[in-house]
Order: C-alpha cells, then sequence, then structure tokens
C-alpha cells in the first residue's frame, strides 16, 4: 500500500506544500541505500564526499536525520500559524453570535410588548393600521441587528468548522508519514531509528501533543456548537450529520491481496492495445481475385478461428470413429483445444472456450448413460454441471482464499523478509533463500500468486544491482522456475493439479501427496540452484548485495487469526480420510476456511470478487470437457486404439511417452491446458487392465505440467518474470535465458519425477 497515495488524495490542496515531504524522503532512503551499500563494501570512490570512516549505518543516520528534523520544524510552524488564525477566527464568531443572541431577545421583547398593546387598544380598524405602521417606522430607522438565526454566521461557522476537521487530519497524516518514513528508513538501511525518533522528537513536537490534540478536539466541538446556535438547530446529531456531510471524503487505501495485485498488472499490459493506424480513406473490404473480402477477414485471429469452425463442422457429418464413437464429441474435442491452444491469436479467450464445452456438448447430443443410451438434454446438462463444480473446484477456491487472507494481512511478504533477512548476502546462499521461498510460497498461495509476492521482496536487492548483474537475472530465473516447481508440492499450489484430482476417481490424500511431492520437489530445486549458478556465476567480488531485514512490528490478532485459520485447514485436509465419514468429502473441508475467513471479516466481499474467476472458469470448463468425453464414449474409443497401437510397448515405456509428451505440450501452451487435454487420456490409459499404478502416470504428467519451463510463455511463473522490468523499462531477463537455464532443468525434472517420484508413488500403492 502505498502512503504516498494516500498523502495526496487526503491532503488539502491549498495546504499540499506543508504537509511532509513524503517522497523526496523516500528518494533519499533509496540514496543512502546505496551509500550504505558502497561503504559496507568498502568503496569509498563511489561517494560525492569524503568523510572519516565511521560506521555505515550512523553515517546514514547522520545525513537522514537532519533532513527529518526540518520537516517537522516547518510542519510544526505551518501548524502553529493555522491554529492561531482558526482559534481567533472562532472567538471572533462566537463573540458575533452572543452579539446575535443577546440582540434576538431584545427583538423578541419589544415585538411582544408591541403586540399586548395593541390587542389591548381600542380604536377603529385606521387607529389600529396607524399604530403598526408607526411601529414599523421606527423599527427601520434603528441600526440593522443580525438576530438568530443567521445565515451568513451559519456559513462562517461551518467554514471553521471544516478548516478545524482538516487541520485534525493535517496532524494526523503528518504524524503517519514521520512513523511510515521512518519504518521504511529501518528496513532499507538496516537502522533501529524509528522507535526513538517518534519517541523523542516526533511527539515532542508542539502538533504532536495530547494537550494539544484535546484542545483541537474541544475547538472542533465548539465550532459544530456554534454552528447549532447560528443555524437554528437544536437537535445535536442533526448538527452533527449536516456538519459531516460538508467535510472532505477520505480516501483509505488497505493493503491488497494477491489477486487484486495480478489483475492491476493484466490491466497494465492488457487494457491498453495498440492498433496498427491506417489512413482514413482505407476501405473495409479487400478484393481477393476479384471477389470482395472484410479486411478483418484477413486477420490472424480471424484466419484460425474461421479454420477452427470449418474443421468442426466437417467434423460434425463424420458419424463414427474406430467402432463405436460419435464423431460429435471429437468434433468439440477439437475446437476447444484449437482454441485453448491458439489462444493468444484465436477469436476468444481461454475461458469463453471453457463455458462453450457445457453449451455445445448438451446441443450436440454427446452425452450417454451407463447402458450407452443417449441422454435427453435436462439429464446431460444436469450431469454437465454436476461435474462442473467438483470438489475440486471447491478447493481451488479455498486456495485462493489462502492466498488472499495470507496477502491482505501481511503474512506471506513479513515470512519471506524474516527468511532472507537470516540468509546473509553471499550470492549463492540469497538465491538458495529465495527459491525456497518461492517454493514454499507456491504451496500455500499458488504458483500463480507466488511469483509476484516473491519479486516485490527482492525489489531491494534489485535496486542496488549495477546495470546488467548477471545476479539479477540468476535470481528472477531461480523464483520463476522455483515457483514452477512448487506448482507440484500441494493439491492447491496450482490450478493443473485441481485438474488431476478431479480426473482420478480415488486422488491421494493430502499426506500422501506431501510424500511423493516433496522429495521431488526438494530434489528438483537444488539441481536448478546448482544450474543456476554454474550458468550465471555470481560471487561476493561481482554482486554487492544489499541485505533485507525482517519487520519489528508486532503481530496483531487478525494475522494470528489468518495463521490458525489456515493451519486449520491444512490438517483438516491431510487427515481427510479420517474425516470423510463425518464431512463427506475434500469439498466440504475446503468450505470450512472460506466461510471462516469471510464471514469473520478477516476478508471482504471485494477479496472475493478479485479472486482469479477466469482460472476457475477455465478449470471447470476442463472438467466438463473431461465428463463429455468420457460420457461420449470417445474416452474409451481413444484408449482401445492406444492400446491396439502400442499393444507391444512395456507398461512403463508407455507411461514415460504419455509424460514426456505432456511436458512438451506444457512447454507450448498452459499448464492448465495441457492438464485438461491430457490427464483424462493417460489415466485411463495408464490404469485399466493394469490394476496397480492406477495413479502413476497421471501423478507424474501432472506434475510435469507445473515442471515444463522452457519457454517465456511456459507458466504463470515464466510470464511474471519475462514481464519485470529494470527502473529505465528493460527486462531483466529474455526468451535466450529461458532457453538456457528453463529448458535443462525441465529435462532434469523429468528425470526426477520419472526416477523418485515414480518410485514413491509405487512404493505408496496408489
Amino acid at each position: 500500500v502505498k502512503f504516498s497515495h494516500q498523502l495526496k488524495f487526503n491532503a488539502v490542496p491549498e495546504w499540499s506544500d506543508h504537509y511532509v515531504a513524503y517522497p523526496q524522503l523516500k528518494k533519499l532512503i533509496y540514496q543512502l541505500e546505496r551509500h550504505v551499500l558502497a561503504r559496507a563494501a568498502g568503496d569509498e570512490e563511489t561517494l560525492a564526499e569524503n568523510r572519516p570512516l565511521l560506521d555505515a549505518h550512523h553515517r546514514a543516520n547522520d545525513e537522514f536525520l537532519p533532513v527529518l528534523d526540518r520537516e517537522l520544524s516547518r510542519v510544526t510552524e505551518f501548524y502553529v500559524a493555522k491554529e492561531g488564525e482558526l482559534y481567533d477566527e472562532l472567538g471572533r464568531l462566537l463573540a458575533d453570535i452572543n452579539t446575535a443572541a443577546e440582540a434576538t431577545a431584545r427583538t423578541a421583547s419589544e415585538i411582544g410588548n408591541a403586540a399586548a398593546a395593541a390587542a389591548a387598544a381600542e380604536g377603529n380598524f385606521r387607529d389600529r393600521m396607524q399604530r403598526r405602521l408607526s411601529l414599523r417606522s421606527e423599527t427601520s430607522k434603528s441600526p440593522v441587528v443580525v438576530t438568530l438565526p443567521s445565515q451568513a454566521l451559519r456559513q462562517r461557522a461551518l467554514n471553521i468548522y471544516i478548516a478545524l476537521a482538516d487541520l485534525e487530519s493535517y496532524v494526523q497524516l503528518n504524524y503517519t508519514a514521520f512513523t511510515k518514513i521512518l519504518k521504511k528508513y529501518d528496513k532499507v538501511t538496516g537502522n533501529h531509528l524509528r522507535k526513538r525518533y517518534v519517541q523523542d522528537s516526533v511527539r515532542a513536537a508542539y502538533l504532536f501533543h495530547e494537550q494539544t490534540k484535546a484542545r483541537l478536539e474541544e475547538q472542533t466541538r465548539t465550532a459544530a456548537w456554534a454552528h447549532g446556535e447560528a443555524a437554528g438547530i437544536r437537535d445535536p446529531d442533526e448538527n452533527e450529520l449536516y456538519l459531516n456531510k460538508h467535510l472532505r471524503e477520505r480516501v483509505v487505501f488497505e493493503r491488497n491481496t494477491i489477486w487484486r495485485d495480478m489483475i492491476g498488472m493484466e490491466r497494465k499490459v492488457a487494457a491498453i492495445g495498440v492498433e496498427q493506424a491506417r489512413p482514413d480513406h482505407a476501405p473495409d473490404v479487400v478484393a481477393v481475385r476479384g471477389v470482395r473480402i472484410p479486411r478483418w477477414l484477413l486477420s490472424r485471429k480471424a484466419i484460425i478461428g474461421v479454420m477452427s469452425i470449418i474443421v468442426f463442422i466437417a467434423l460434425l457429418r463424420v458419424k463414427r470413429i474406430g467402432e463405436e464413437t460419435d464423431g460429435k464429441c471429437f468434433a468439440l474435442l477439437l475446437l476447444v483445444c484449437s482454441f485453448w491452444i491458439f489462444e493468444a491469436s484465436a477469436i476468444i479467450p481461454l475461458f469463453v472456450t471453457a463455458l462453450l464445452v457445457p453449451l455445445l456438448a448438451v446441443i450436440l447430443g454427446t452425452m450417454k448413460d451407463d447402458g450407452g443410451v443417449l441422454l435427453p438434454p435436462p439429464k446431460a446438462a444436469k450431469m454437465l454441471f454436476e461435474s462442473m463444480f467438483s470438489p475440486a473446484i471447491v478447493m481451488l477456491l479455498a486456495g485462493f482464499t489462502l492466498a488472499a487472507a495470507l496477502t491482505r494481512h501481511d503474512i506471506s511478504r513479513r515470512a519471506a523478509t524474516f527468511v532472507l533477512s537470516r540468509a546473509g548476502t553471499h550470492p549463492a546462499v540469497i538465491l538458495l533463500a529465495c527459491m525456497g521461498i518461492a517454493t514454499f510460497s507456491s504451496m500455500w498461495i499458488t504458483n500463480v500468486a507466488a511469483p509476484p509476492l516473491c519479486f516485490s521482496v527482492i525489489q531491494s536487492i534489485l535496486r542496488t544491482l549495477p546495470p546488467d548483474a548477471p545476479f539479477a537475472r540468476c535470481l528472477i530465473m531461480g523464483i520463476a522456475l522455483a515457483s514452477n516447481v512448487g506448482g507440484m508440492a500441494s493439491p492447491i499450489s496450482s490450478p493443473q493439479n485441481m485438474i488431476a484430482i478431479a480426473t482420478m476417481e480415488t486422488p491421494p490424500t493430502w499426506a500422501q501427496w506431501f510424500i511423493i511431492a516433496l522429495p521431488v520437489v526438494i530434489l528438483t530445486d537444488v539441481l536448478i540452484w546448482l544450474l543456476l549458478l554454474r550458468i550465471y556465476r555470481p560471487t561476493r567480488d561481482n554482486t554487492p548485495i544489499q541485505p533485507i531485514y525482517s519487520s519489528n512490528d508486532p503481530w496483531t490478532g487478525k494475522q494470528h487469526a489468518v495463521v490458525g485459520i489456515a493451519m486449520l485447514s491444512v490438517f483438516l485436509w491431510c487427515f481427510e480420510l479420517l474425516l470423510r465419514p463425518y464431512l463427506g468429502n475434500v469439498g466440504i473441508i475446503s468450505l470450512i476456511p472460506i466461510i471462516l475467513y469471510f464471514g469473520s471479516g478477516l476478508l471482504t466481499k471485494e477479496d472475493f470478487n478479485n479472486f482469479l474467476w477466469t482460472v476457475i472458469m477455465l478449470a471447470m470448463g476442463g472438467i466438463a470437457l473431461g465428463k463429455a468425453v468420457e460420457g461420449s464414449g470417445l474416452l474409451a474409443e481413444v484408449t482401445m486404439f492406444i492400446r491396439a497401437y502400442l499393444r507391444h510397448w512395456p507398461h512403463w515405456l508407455m507411461g514415460v511417452m504419455f509424460v514426456a509428451v505432456t511436458a512438451l505440450a506444457a512447454t507450448f501452451i498452459s499448464h492448465t491446458v495441457a492438464a485438461i487435454i491430457f490427464l483424462p487420456f493417460i489415466y485411463r490409459n495408464s490404469r485399466y487392465p493394469y490394476g496397480s499404478g492406477s495413479c502413476l502416470f497421471v501423478m507424474a504428467a501432472t506434475f510435469m505440467c507445473s515442471g515444463a519451463m522452457g519457454l517465456p510463455i511456459s507458466g504463470f511463473p515464466n510470464i511474471n518474470a519475462a514481464m519485470l522490468e529494470d527502473a529505465t523499462g528493460r527486462p531483466y531477463v529474455t526468451t535466450k535465458d529461458f532457453l538456457r537455464a528453463g529448458i535443462p532443468v525441465t529435462f532434469a525434472t523429468l528425470l526426477v519425477v520419472l526416477t523418485v517420484g515414480s518410485a514413491i508413488i509405487l512404493a505408496l500403492g496408489i
């Protein structure tokens, strides 16, 4: 959350030059950060001035404290001047209201006496009229006296009340600015200045005295009372309601969840498109061999879309595939896969294609019952929608909820900085620590959300590295590759894991998943670490690293509650088999953290709206596609065809081929899409009729959906890494980095999965 935005939007425009110069102080802190790093390394030549060799942190204090003292004096002087001005105006207003009240009392008395005399007098109508005219004439000749209620006094009181309320806001904003800038200074430079300076200097300043604040509040209440008197509003609640309507609206910034941050990142790159300019007179149609064709039909997306639809219509006319399977489901499968594979050029996005699946499956009549009888549309629709909102989807929602809670309440970032603060400044150790954080974060907040979090934590390191430093590329690649590996670590760590769980009839429990995945993940991370050190060769000599300091703020009750709910959820997931007689399945268990986080107010409705619903819709569409392929009989037919073609192949070789093809496809298309397309076929072909090892190759293929990382487009972590830029707008990593590191890592991951992972799965007998 950027406090500079909050200060900018909440400052009184007329006083904007008199607040703490927060952006300038931040800039100074980052300059001191580089100086501290240079002094710690003994590089005194990089400094603009030579001073006696003192401790780097103390010298940073010597430069920062005078600037901070000047800011404190400046805001104090402005407050004292503005306070005196407003208090004087309020005093004059109270005197005028007192005078007006006395005049009102006299006027009321005179009018009452005149009315009594007129009522008691006798005479004709002319006498009474003359008496009234005489009284009016005498009144008009007297000086103009302000009486209550008075519009002029009311407006003065309102203006003073608003100014005093703005002054209260001025005090609060500046106090927050000092505490936050000191917190940032301590965090960046490793000092412990905040507590001492706030106690000795900030709170000692006149405008932050408790007596000063109390007097300001009292004067504000007095101004409110004066407004009620001037306006004739006797009800204090009504008067307060009226005054509050005229106060400036205060803009409050809450800490974002990781999902809201990712939506913002997507909007940065996707909300504004660049369209190639063409002359205004350019025709909307193009003549090709005398045939007039609309220009938009010649675009790449239109050509791919039209070709896919033509193939789809042609396949609908094929009555049979093999011996029994209707061609309609095969046509649907190819249409959806073509739209997914060519998503960058296709007509519609991934999630819209996913929503096409149940629509076309019902309209085309692809669903059959267990006896092979075609289901009518009502029953087919019911079956598809029941499969779409499966326990796996609820578990995906629970994973997103867990990620939102841990990021909104700053727990994931604090945990990451705590680990990095103890990693020292050796490049190899820092790299290993960052990779471990990325993998561990992916376990709980998914490998979709973990990379942005980790990249934000290492900004202080990237900011102080020299331009084109190899360690910057090494660090970013390490986080991206480790996040991909972290996608294997738990059932909620990636969408493809949810697809696998929905595909298998008896998926592994959470405990079994951890037993299988953790050795694979740890060994793969170590191999990646060694490979990156070999490629980029970072050393202490060529890589000055700014230490990362953890936060010293105490944990709040809400943070303890978030961690407690997360631990409870993981505990329940791990003992799902024991709880199944009482809770049914893992989907019901997954509802518990969702209800607790949102029901307790730890998360809000806006957080729920900011989930990556496109990913959820994609997963739901993938599950529906798998159900349609199975329900139509196409899956059984393709399984028989593959077995007949590969009947002489050993079982293990066929499984290796399936896993390798899945890894190759996941390198070029979305990891989730690869899981949707391949896992149902792999599961059906690897389990029957061999009996044992029913989950062996589908688990291996699921791991390789995350382990495919040879290109910048291979999964969310790689895409996030490719988008990361330095201060000059240049990307840190390029396609060359992914080819150098990603392809060898993909082969290494495949080897680990097929050896270590397969051995553990066979040992567990699942």
